[in-house]
């Protein structure tokens, strides 16, 4: 059981020579060099994965338990460097979807200490640069950097789906449609589960693609009708195709299955009842995101797009700047396609701060 991983790797290259594929030079390493690992620290290994990949990568319970197994495995085995790579995916899955429980900016300084550990334990570990073009993307707003370190990963690591998901999903942020969808498909071939379903998902928001949206949210829904971020994205479609009282209601039923938690559920609900003209409904929430915003508990870019659905453009882009200043998470993720923001996109403010952002002027 030591050998785990040399056995793969007598396995990958046995199947190489016989299909006669090309191998880079770094792929050609990885077959001579694989450590021995501790059994028992590969098992927590898998165990992680198994928590992310499997169970809910948004869910802080699932993604503590990931990060105990990532944690048991190192403390098994501290050389074995795909051990710290999860780590670190965990530790940005908790930036991006555990904000409440730890900060996003601790949250990505434990990520990159993990991914240095783990490329310092080997320079070709593909796993470890995924997590890298996530913090290059979302933490550093480095666009060129991301691009080359999702690239980075799938030629170290070619089967590890997640990066393909990953890599599809940064290439639709960045408006590059058909590398997306190629990218999408790919990793759909290698692992059609559910992360490549959330995957598709966040493709088809990127690109807005409301109809293909509001069908794959529905799928997942026959899946678990408890799924809140399936409901908000289901609203999102709603939106997208100008049905409002029926997007209304799923953000509706989002932000009680997240028992208010969901906070980007709670300012799509605002900015869907400003824009059907339910101001004092939508103005209350607005009131409760600006306190959590001016508590640091809420991004300036939220309570931004329900000013923006009240018709008060100067309010919405002086948060919006705040949220640029500020490398606001949402800025680095929905900002170029958001329809949230439709009815500003003319106004030359706008225009800077995209320009700014290099995702367009």
């Amino acid at each position: 059981m030591g050998d785990a991983l040399q056995l793969q790797s007598d396995v990958a290259r046995a199947i190489t020579e016989q299909v006669r594929a090309q191998l880079t030079p770094e792929l050609k390493a990885q077959f001579t060099t694989p450590q021995p690992v501790d059994p028992e620290a590969y098992d927590s290994y898998l165990r992680g994965r198994y928590h992310i990949y499997n169970e809910s990568f948004s869910d802080p319970e699932t993604l503590n338990k990931a990060k105990a197994a990532f944690e048991d495995a190192i403390k098994r085995d501290a050389n074995f460097s795909p051990a710290y790579s999860g780590l670190a995916e965990t530790y940005v899955c908790m930036a991006l979807f555990a904000q409440g429980h730890v900060s996003a900016a601790e949250a990505f300084r434990l990520a990159r200490e993990a991914v240095r550990k783990a490329l310092e334990l080997d320079p070709n570990n593909g796993e470890a640069y995924d997590a890298l073009g996530v913090l290059n993307w979302r933490a550093d707003y480095d666009w060129k950097t991301a691009d080359q370190s999702f690239s980075k990963a799938i030629s170290l690591a070619p089967s590890f789906s997640c990066a393909h998901e990953d890599r599809a999903i940064f290439l639709a942020f960045m408006g590059r449609r058909a590398e997306s969808l190629a990218e999408l498909e790919k990793s759909e071939q290698i692992d059609p589960g559910p992360i490549s379903a959330g995957a598709e998902l966040a493709v088809l928001i990127q690109l807005r693609e409301w109809g293909r949206l509001l069908e794959s949210s529905r799928q997942q829904l026959s899946l678990n009708e408890n799924d809140g971020l399936m409901h908000a994205n289901l609203g999102l479609g709603y939106e997208g195709t100008g049905k409002f009282p029926e997007a209304i209601a799923e953000y509706q039923r989002a932000v009680e299955l997240s028992n208010g938690g969901d906070l980007n559920a709670i300012a799509s609900l605002g900015h869907a009842y400003a824009v059907a003209g339910h101001r004092y409904d939508a103005e209350k929430i607005l009131r409760g995101l600006e306190q959590k915003s001016r508590e640091g508990k809420a991004s300036p870019y939220l309570p931004a797009i329900i000013y923006a659905g009240l018709g008060q453009k100067d309010k919405a882009l002086d948060l919006i700047e705040k949220a640029y200043q500020e490398k606001s998470l949402d800025v680095g993720w929905i900002f170029r396609s958001d329809l949230r923001t439709d009815n500003l996109r003319s106004d030359p403010r706008f225009r800077d701060v995209l320009r700014r952002t290099g995702l367009g002027g």
